[in-house]
């Protein structure tokens, strides 16, 4: 096929990036998956031999992340998209969530990502391309109860990829932030990290949040192959954007918030002004 290309892609056992692999290897590119069990492994490669590779990695040991950049340009080829998709959700209320919790959920949501764009970086910018794909969430825009650690990760990880977009422009490399809504994987259930409850001030506020979405798990508008389909049309535009939104949920509360962002600004614009020197 013409424009083959090398993926690096997080977290291939399941969700997303077990949807984004399938898509890139059906439609003819190379990808590597990381994974973090040898059965896991032994199992992606097993679907396209020879275009399937995987290796071991937890993105949380930092240090491995160079090894691994410089294993994957020597032993598959030049990686053109990486593809930091690996990442869960923790769900608790602030004042209940250990400060442990936190940063585990930032260790895995932004610093793994940053450790694998810095370690695939210079190998790009020395090729003057490449496209660096982080994906975030709709909790990278707007919150809801319940998700603080969650939605402070995707927050910084939509500031980060912003910045770096502007960063690696000029060195023909493209980043882009994908925020999904809620879609059919397995975020909402068993990846999902749960503080326990403990204080009942938060019952009626926290509770039926909780309740619906364990319900919902299963139940969501989003298709993942859908997803994943969109995500290989971003790869192939020529001037893909800083910022995706993926699932019309996505974009619907993202509206409502900017909306309401525009109006609080309009409305507080006095105050704002009022610190300028006169």
């Amino acid at each position: 096929m013409k424009n083959t290309k090398t993926f690096l892609i997080t977290g291939v056992s399941s969700g997303f990036g077990r949807a984004i692999a399938n898509a890139a290897l059906q439609a003819g590119h190379r990808v590597v998956g990381t994974v973090r069990t040898g059965h896991a492994a032994a199992e992606f490669e097993r679907q396209l031999v020879g275009k399937a590779h995987a290796k071991l990695l937890d993105v949380t040991q930092f240090d491995a992340a160079v090894p691994l950049a410089a294993a994957v340009e020597a032993e598959v080829g030049p990686v053109d998209v990486l593809i930091n998709n690996a990442g869960y959700g923790h769900e608790g209320i602030l004042e209940e969530s250990p400060l442990d919790a936190m940063r585990r959920q930032f260790d895995v949501n932004v610093f793994g990502p940053v450790a694998l764009i810095k370690a695939f970086l210079p190998f790009m910018r020395e090729r003057r391309r490449g496209h660096i794909i982080n994906i975030t969430s709709m909790g990278g825009y707007i919150t809801m109860p319940g998700i603080a650690y969650y939605c402070g990760s995707k927050f910084a990880l939509e500031g980060i990829s912003e910045t770096l977009a502007k960063e690696v422009k000029g060195f023909g490399i493209a980043v882009t932030a994908v925020a999904p809504g809620s879609f059919r994987t397995d975020w909402a259930g068993r990846s999902m990290v749960r503080s326990a409850r403990s204080i009942g001030d938060y019952d009626g506020l926290f509770d039926p949040i909780r309740q619906a979405r364990v319900d919902k798990s299963g139940q969501q508008l989003g298709d993942p192959d859908k997803a994943a389909a969109a995500i290989l049309t971003l790869v192939d535009m020529p001037q893909p954007p800083a910022h995706l939104l993926i699932g019309s949920d996505a974009l619907g509360l993202v509206r409502a918030k900017l909306d309401a962002m525009q109006a609080s600004l309009t409305g507080n614009e006095g105050l704002t002004r009022s610190t300028d020197i006169a």
